[in-house]
């Protein structure tokens, strides 16, 4: 049996000497090393073999079987680089470095996210996200926003019939993230901290500040003892990191339904540094984001005793920031598509 492995060895390689072409070498491969081959019709008689016939014959088998594998590796790559050589003949030189392809990167919304998430995943605020088609209560009633509320007139809002056993109910595509405070309060107790991110919508149309879907960033903090302070410290750690040091930040009194004090928090103008320009509408400061202190109403709502528990919330347009930051002037860059603006990101 080790002549007959011996002249199956030298009989494979003569063959393989003489291959030319990729549907030959696959018909030698199956014939010397496929199922039905001789070679492994003798590793499967092995078992037949005494003891000490088996050890000697199964090792040169097995050498015969790697030699064969070996040789059939070697030949396909070098058919495959004939290939190449033919079909670049008088087309390309294949002795040149290749054409470099264009590297991907994140979307700039993308990075940005990605950088306020860190910010404040340092201050120990962990992000949850919620559902973008929302229940009427959740966007509105448990925020301190009913139906003849004039808040609900500054929300463009997109209505979606929503079939149920009872019939349809009214669903909405979500105006804010301010939702997401009444879900995280139902399911998490205190103390807590979370921001909330995701896309909203408005039916509005497009322009230079206004696009129908955009992305916001929601913040909650709920425990005993929390002050006004604690919260303009906390955005103000946020304006620090994201703008720069020394970026000066304002905060003035503002109204919205679901916090009490409300505020509204400005940074000083990127452009001028607070002379006044047509950026700023030579005021100096740049509105970026609505905050205050939760609404004692909108605690009992997402299950929590405001005579125990206090806290604060604040929401962002996460679109505004690159474009204070970077000096971009129409929001509809972001999703226009064009990689020329993209790129530089």
């Amino acid at each position: 049996m080790l002549g007959q492995l011996e002249k199956l060895k030298q009989n494979a390689l003569q063959e393989l000497e003489n291959i030319a072409s990729a549907a030959k070498l696959e018909s030698w491969r199956v014939h010397y090393l496929g199922k039905k081959s001789q070679l492994t019709a003798i590793l499967r008689s092995l078992a037949t073999l005494p003891l000490e016939e088996r050890k000697t014959v199964g090792s040169q088998a097995n050498e015969v079987k790697t030699a064969l594998e070996t040789s059939l590796e070697e030949k396909g790559q070098l058919l495959r680089e004939a290939k190449l050589t033919a079909a670049g003949e008088g087309h390309i030189d294949i002795t040149l470095p290749g054409r470099p392809f264009p590297v991907g990167g994140l979307h700039p919304i993308t990075q940005t996210l990605y950088e306020i998430y860190d910010i404040f995943a340092s201050m120990g605020f962990q992000v949850v996200e919620g559902p973008e088609v929302e229940w009427d209560y959740y966007n509105f009633e448990a925020l301190n926003i009913p139906d003849e509320h004039p808040a609900r007139d500054t929300m463009a809002t997109l209505w979606v019939d929503f079939e149920t056993e009872e019939g349809k109910r009214p669903m909405l595509l979500r105006t804010h993230t301010s939702p997401m405070q009444i879900r995280v309060m139902e399911k998490m107790e205190a103390p807590l901290r979370v921001i909330m991110p995701g896309k909203v919508y408005r039916y509005e149309a497009s322009d230079a500040t206004h696009v129908p879907m955009f992305y916001q960033i929601e913040g909650l903090a709920i425990d005993k003892d929390i002050t006004m302070a604690d919260l303009k410290g906390t955005l103000y750690e946020f304006a620090r990191r994201f703008f720069g040091e020394d970026r000066k930040v304002r905060f003035r009194c503002d109204y919205f339904p679901f916090v009490e004090p409300g505020v509204e928090m400005a940074i000083e103008c990127l452009v001028c540094n607070g002379s006044g320009c047509r950026l700023c509408g030579n005021t100096g400061w740049i509105e970026i984001l609505g905050a205050g202190m939760t609404h004692p109403q909108v605690l009992k709502n997402g299950g929590f005793d405001p005579e125990v528990y206090n806290g604060f919330a604040f929401g962002m347009g996460i679109e505004r920031m690159p474009m204070l930051r970077y000096g971009i002037d129409d929001i509809r860059l972001f999703y226009g598509s064009d990689l020329r603006f993209l790129r530089q990101f």
